[in-house]
């Protein structure tokens, strides 16, 4: 079953763009690991927030892209640019009006 996990990323203050390009960097790990979809995205009402939707093949794939050598550089440059404060939820695809 298709796996979802949508979140928000708090940006430090004035760090919200630097946190945007560095995630919409191009990553063919997360293809070959499973990932179908990772948009990021940005809203005027939340000026320090980030927010990213991931659609992945299993939760089993999400959990080992995790461990993946350029998916812990990601992680680990993405620190500094990172207020801490983190939300969101995941669940389990179970259909959709736009494929059978």
């Amino acid at each position: 079953m298709t796996f979802a996990n949508v979140g928000t990323l708090g940006a430090a203050p004035g760090k919200r763009d630097a946190l945007v390009a560095h995630l919409t960097q191009r990553s063919t790990e997360l293809a070959d690991a499973g990932c179908l979809l990772y948009e990021v995205g940005v809203s005027d009402d939340r000026p320090d927030t980030v927010f990213v939707a991931e659609l992945w093949t299993s939760a089993e794939a999400h959990q080992a892209s995790l461990q993946l050598p350029a998916v812990q550089e990601s992680i680990a440059a993405a620190r500094p640019l990172l207020s801490g404060e983190f939300g969101g939820f995941r669940f389990t695809v179970v259909g959709s009006p736009l494929r059978d």
